[in-house]
């Protein structure tokens, strides 16, 4: 099986082309020892090969872990043949890539796409002249229409079989050329010895790249002598080592340029952009126009359209779930395997697929959105007010699908451009109050204050980012110090989304959770019907307060005795919420003989006082989120930092609800 590595720039067309190329022959998975997603699928006609999808990058330069994975697998792999995948509306920017896989002596075949927008634009480029001036294939292709993917595949085939990396080409000149020369008569031992062709590993020594300096392990006298190279260039040049490398490799594309594209000016879709842009990049009016775009988008998810896509799942749920019992009744089936199948293992899967249509259509959205070009604006536009609490531009979007839901929120994640950014950005989005707080909040406000309702509530979502971003300061602080990843993106010109891929990739999404997160929740539920149902006999219970759950909730209700609720109702509530939110409020209906809500709200009236119950809103809008969120945040990070991060919050939580309590007793 022969391994075809597909990689690119960003808004490229990457995804596009891979979809193209294998169908659905697809699946995804992550690299080795790394959360960073990996795409493979076999190429349709040609069964030998395995297309690998690398995370979409500018450079080679070890900044992002999406940058370390792709260099790791280029080099780890030796995959037959590289499919470099170029905007030929912006081929200068996407050459750099280019440029260093040249020089990395991948076997490249370069895929010019969007050849149809160039022509349109009446730009002319000459790929035969400019496959002769980098020494590579050039297949010009639109990966969209499918134009030019049999020629693509020819290339790639041939050089697959001959397995030459590419030609060698000398780029540099002057101080550059003398530095990197020089080293590399140097490193040329070490490099041939770990993979690297000897030019790839003088200009990292130049670039000062510290994890090839690692492999290359020099001795002193070598690196000594490297370091006064670079040094001498550095003066004679007046710049720094990586500007040097960058000038030198923007000098020879912008030499190829002018011998092999010809533009006739700002395209159509430059013009389109800039246009749009004066409204959706404005210094006052971006970040109110991304506020009614993304509230749209959440009123179409959670409102009426994602409603009654839910409404459907559930009707058809629970009329399963209704035939079932009956079949399972007039087979007379013991009754406990009877709750067990209907109340444990249905009601965890009704649960999880009411999750499914939500999370279809938030991603439809928003893969909308991305692929547009209006996601790489956000981020542009909100990229200086987070970076004071250490985060990029990029963590917004996923914060803010948060105050819908935490799980595609967290799955949202995987577009952020570094490990550090994904971790800090997961651990913050709980604090964000998903919809399913609302019936708690409701429920409470209605008691206990229904003359400053909206004071309440605003004063709850406003808690939660503050907390969010107090705590995002301690972590830049402490677990997670460093440099912050370089925030390099260009704003690709807007353009209309494929309807396929913008399905498959929220296909890719809906099938991801159902498959990694399903079993995890489907298990807690069963575990939960579990304690709700027998003593400690393993007796069959006939009301909840003589269960395991209540006796669980009496074991750990001393540690909510400081915060003003150290009932076992409160406790096995809470513990109950863990499954669904929502189910805090349903817990407390039951556990207090309640019918409906006003019966509840005169119940809770006789079990908690005003600064009880605000000291309670406090406690569950922080502490951890739901069995499908903690999944969600397993899956991205691993089952020990997603266990740290559940004792972290609840102890956020634990701290502020006291807080709360203190204050209140002094105010009150």
């Amino acid at each position: 099986m022969s391994s075809i590595a597909l990689i690119g720039n960003p808004n490229a067309g990457k995804t596009t082309l891979f979809n193209a190329l294998t169908g659905s022959n697809q699946h995804v998975g992550n690299f080795p020892g790394v959360t960073v997603e990996k795409k493979e699928g076999l190429i349709r006609g040609r069964h030998n090969m395995n297309l690998v999808d690398l995370p979409g990058i500018y450079s080679l330069s070890p900044y992002s872990a999406e940058e370390v994975v792709t260099r790791d697998f280029l080099i780890g792999e030796k995959p037959r043949a590289v499919i470099n995948i170029v905007d030929a509306t912006n081929i200068e920017r996407n050459l750099y890539l280019t440029v260093q896989l040249m020089e990395l002596g991948a076997p490249v075949v370069v895929a010019l796409n969007m050849m149809d927008e160039v022509r349109a634009n009446g730009d002319v480029i000459d790929a035969e002249l400019l496959s002769k001036e980098l020494g590579l294939p050039v297949v010009p292709i639109s990966a969209s229409l499918g134009e030019g993917l049999e020629e693509l595949m020819a290339q790639v085939s041939a050089l697959a079989a001959q397995n030459v990396p590419s030609q060698a080409l000398d780029l540099c000149e002057g101080p550059v050329h003398t530095a990197v020369h020089s080293i590399a008569h140097i490193v040329e031992g070490a490099a041939l010895r770990h993979g690297m062709t000897k030019r790839y590993a003088a200009t990292k020594m130049v670039e000062g790249d510290g994890p090839v300096r690692q492999v290359l392990a020099l001795s002193a006298a070598e690196e000594d002598i490297i370091g006064h190279i670079v040094e001498a260039m550095e003066t004679s040049l007046g710049t720094d080592r990586e500007a040097a490398l960058a000038d030198m490799r923007y000098l020879f594309i912008e030499g190829i340029c002018k011998k092999a594209v010809r533009k006739s000016g700002l395209n159509r879709e430059q013009h389109r952009s800039a246009r749009i842009d004066n409204l959706l990049t404005h210094r006052i009016f971006a970040i109110p126009v991304f506020l009614l775009v993304m509230a749209s988008v959440f009123f179409l998810t959670f409102g009426f359209f994602g409603a009654f896509l839910s409404d459907g799942f559930s009707f058809l749920v629970d009329t399963l779930t209704g035939l079932l019992d009956e079949g399972l009744a007039a087979l007379e089936i013991n009754s406990a395997i009877h709750s067990l199948i209907i109340d444990g293992v249905c009601a965890g899967v009704g649960s999880v697929l009411s999750f499914l249509p939500t999370i279809m259509v938030l991603f439809f959205f928003l893969s909308i959105l991305e692929d547009s070009g209006y996601m790489a604006r956000v981020a542009f536009v909100m990229d200086k007010l987070l970076r004071k609490i250490g985060l990029s531009g990029r963590s917004f979007v996923p914060m803010l699908v948060g105050f819908g839901c935490s799980v595609p929120a967290v799955m949202a994640t995987r577009t952020l451009a570094s490990k550090r950014d994904r971790a800090m950005t997961i651990l913050l989005i709980p604090f964000m109050s998903c919809s399913a707080k609302l019936p708690i909040y409701a429920t409470f406000v209605a008691a206990f204050f229904p003359q400053n309702g909206a004071l309440v509530m605003t004063c709850l979502y406003l808690t939660g980012m503050l907390v969010a971003i107090l705590y995002g300061l301690i972590l830049s602080k402490t677990g997670y110090k460093g440099n912050s990843v370089p925030f390099v993106m260009e704003l690709p010109a807007y353009r209309l989304p494929s309807l396929k891929t913008v399905i498959l990739h929220m296909w890719e999404k809906a099938k991801d959770f159902l498959l990694r997160a399903f079993t995890i929740i489907f298990l807690a539920s069963v575990l939960i019907w579990l304690l709700q149902s027998f003593d400690s006999r393993l007796m069959l219970v006939s009301g909840s307060s003589s269960s395991l759950l209540a006796a669980l909730g009496r074991l750990i209700a001393p540690v909510f005795a400081p915060l003003g609720f150290g009932d076992w109702i409160s406790s096995t509530s809470l513990v109950t919420g863990l499954i669904a939110k929502e189910a805090v409020v349903s817990t407390m209906a039951v556990l207090t003989g309640s019918g409906d809500g006003l019966t509840l709200s005169s119940a809770l009236q006789g079990l908690y006082s005003p600064l009880q119950a605000l000291t309670f809103l406090c406690f569950t809008l922080l502490y951890m989120p739901c069995v499908a969120a903690m999944a969600a945040i397993r899956r991205e990070t691993g089952t020990r930092w997603a266990v740290l991060a559940m004792v972290a919050q609840t102890g956020i939580a634990w701290v502020a609800a006291l807080l709360v309590r203190l204050a209140g007793s002094i105010w009150l």
